[in-house]
């Protein structure tokens, strides 16, 4: 695991009195992005996607925060921890996106704004990934663009909010 991605990490710190908290909250399998399958998912680290998504965060005033766990109890905890705390969830929550409903549930509960996001394109691949529990809750998905992904979905809460 890596530790940089592992809790609650706030990439911009020292950025308060911004427009709020953007938390990403990323699921199993996702700390080894850069080696895992990288013709499906590429190169690129977790680090690095959540960085990018700091970066355009700041620039439209916002601060990141980013949880990253291979445990489904641990990932509807964080969901619970942003309700009146964070603006919005980005989630990428992997294979989970398929059957957590625990997950779906606390999303459905928090009170922000919850974008979907997948670095490939579920539709095209594997059957059992064609269905997203989460799909009915969040306000939209965006998937097949790698690490952009992330950077657009920080632009559609700018937009939202």
């Amino acid at each position: 695991m890596n530790p940089g991605s592992i809790g609650n990490l706030e990439v911009n710190s020292g950025n308060s009195g911004n427009r709020g908290i953007i938390l990403v909250v990323s699921g199993p399998n996702l700390d080894l992005l850069g080696t895992r399958e990288p013709a499906i998912y590429g190169r690129a680290t977790l680090d690095m996607h959540i960085q990018a998504a700091a970066e355009e965060a700041k620039q439209l005033g916002f601060t990141i925060e980013h949880f990253q766990s291979n445990h489904e109890g641990e990932i509807v905890g964080s969901i619970h921890s942003a309700t009146g705390r964070a603006v919005a969830i980005i989630a990428n929550l992997g294979a989970l996106t398929h059957y957590s409903w625990s997950i779906r549930d606390a999303l459905a509960a928090y009170d922000g704004i919850v974008v979907e996001v997948h670095l490939s394109n579920p539709v095209a691949r594997e059957e059992f990934r064609h269905v997203s529990v989460l799909a009915e809750i969040a306000e939209g998905s965006i998937a097949g663009f790698g690490g952009l992904g992330y950077i657009l979905a920080v632009k559609a809460i700018h937009a939202l909010l």
